[in-house]
C-alpha cells in the first residue's frame, strides 16, 4: 500500500509517444489498486512545487501538480523517499487552491 508523500520510481508511458521511461513521481493516494501520482521533473523551468536534493531528490526538481495520472502497482520499481510533513501541507494547499 502506498501513501501520500512517497516519492517513487515508476515506469511511465508518455502520452505523446509509445516510449516508456523510469521517472520519479509523488504518490497522492491509492484506492482500489489504482495509484494516483503527480509527475516530477528536473526541468526547473516547469511550474509546480520545488523538491530539492536536500529533501531527498537526486537532483533539484519540480513536483508538477498539473501532471497527475494513474498507475498500477506493477509500474512501480521502488520507493525512493518520503517528503516532509511541511511539504505535504504545501502540496495540499496548492491542490485545494486549484479546486476552488
Amino acid at each position: 500500500m502506498h501513501k501520500f508523500g512517497e516519492v517513487i520510481l515508476a515506469q511511465i508511458q508518455f502520452i505523446d509517444t509509445l516510449e516508456i521511461k523510469s521517472r520519479p513521481a509523488l504518490v497522492l493516494f491509492e484506492e482500489e489498486g489504482n495509484i494516483i501520482v503527480a509527475g516530477i521533473t528536473s526541468n526547473l523551468n516547469r511550474s509546480g512545487i520545488s523538491l530539492t536534493k536536500k529533501e531527498g531528490a537526486i537532483k533539484d526538481s519540480i513536483i508538477r501538480l498539473n501532471y497527475i495520472f494513474t498507475i498500477s502497482e506493477s509500474m512501480i520499481k521502488k520507493m525512493l523517499f518520503e517528503i516532509s510533513n511541511q511539504k505535504k501541507k504545501q502540496i495540499i494547499q496548492e491542490i485545494t487552491k486549484r479546486l476552488k
